[in-house]
């Protein structure tokens, strides 16, 4: 289906002008025929007046007002005609409808949502009453609902995406989807299941998540630009033939699933004690071989090998300990 611009509609008001003229006309056609007629003159004025007043409204349902970055999709007697998107005055065949299959459909979307006024149903059927079945061009955020997917190393987390996009092919929208909003939100989900599966959500060895056959530290939590540009050419093939374009996705929140969370913390607090650890213990050995150089350098004290032992092994204990040590002061020989 190929989008067709109604480009030379825009004479609305020079319609409503003849129109409103016409019929004022005809009022007086009326009282001024029906007062000849009663002198016993030609009826003619007075039945064509009459007729006017009648049918005379009819052109009015084909004036059509857009705003900027609105369209409006024409059918007639279910031809597609071509599509409104300037903004403007419009005057069209009275007889056409406008289809919008998603004007009463609201998501979790830009222009859909109550604002926290706890009044969901009575707000969206009045925004719906109002909106008619124009098609909002405006770039809109899809703000889905968070899920639970299992990472590639089949931890289930919880991950939420912001969408935004906008309509830019009206027709596709409209005849080639059924709800091209609910559509767009399947699709969303379907592919952030997809990208996600591929990596963790933290660093792992021996992971590919580019698809070259070579391990990466490719991770949910420390790719996310990449993640979430790969999230957005997903949706963005799937949703093409929908006269949509995506462009950009967000990750919004990115957990562990509560059953696990509890459980992967204490994982991340013993890798970082360890880390931590280890940088303490190589930092004492460091000091213990400076110190050694340096009594072995200026010659302070002669040590055996079993006194160095000694040495090192209290050095060793007094700077990787977690509480600060008690001095122990020798007054006797050191032999």
């Amino acid at each position: 289906m190929e989008e067709k611009l109604l480009l030379h509609k825009n004479n609305g008001l020079l319609v409503l002008l003849v129109t409103t003229l016409l019929y004022i006309a005809a009022i007086a056609a009326s009282i001024g025929g029906g007062l000849v007629l009663e002198d016993g003159g030609n009826p003619a004025l007075f039945i064509i007046g009459i007729v006017w007043l009648c049918v005379g409204w009819i052109p009015w349902c084909g004036l059509k007002v857009l705003k900027p970055q609105e369209a409006l999709v024409l059918t007639l007697f279910g031809d597609y005609i071509g599509t409104l998107k300037k903004e403007g005055f419009y005057f069209v065949n009275p007889f056409c409808t406008a289809v919008n299959p998603a004007a009463q459909t609201r998501l979790h979307q830009s222009g859909d949502v109550d604002n926290g006024l706890g009044k969901n149903m009575q707000k969206t059927e009045a925004v719906a009453a109002t909106s008619g079945k124009k098609i909002s061009l405006k770039i809109m955020t899809l703000n889905n609902n968070r899920q639970k997917i299992n990472d590639c190393l089949g931890n289930p987390i919880e991950i939420g995406i912001a969408v935004m996009w906008r309509v830019v092919d009206t027709a596709k929208a409209v005849f080639e989807v059924d709800n091209y909003k609910e559509y767009l939100s399947l699709q969303c989900d379907t592919a952030l299941r997809n990208i996600v599966r591929i990596y963790p959500y933290d660093t792992a060895p021996n992971v590919d998540t580019t698809g070259d056959g070579i391990a990466d530290e490719g991770s949910l939590r420390g790719s996310s630009e990449v993640v979430a540009s790969r999230i957005r050419e997903e949706i963005q093939k799937r949703v093409e033939g929908a006269g949509l374009e995506v462009l950009e996705a967000r990750i919004t929140y990115l957990a562990y699933a509560p059953e696990i969370a509890a459980v992967m913390l204490q994982r991340q607090q013993a890798s970082a004690i360890v880390d931590a650890r280890k940088m303490i213990v190589d930092g004492a050995v460091g000091m213990v071989e400076m110190a050694l150089d340096r009594l072995n350098e200026n010659s302070v004290v002669e040590l055996d090998e079993e006194r160095k032992a000694a040495m090192v092994s209290n050095l060793l204990v007094v700077l990787c300990g977690n509480r600060d040590a008690q001095p122990v002061v020798n007054s006797g020989s050191l032999y």
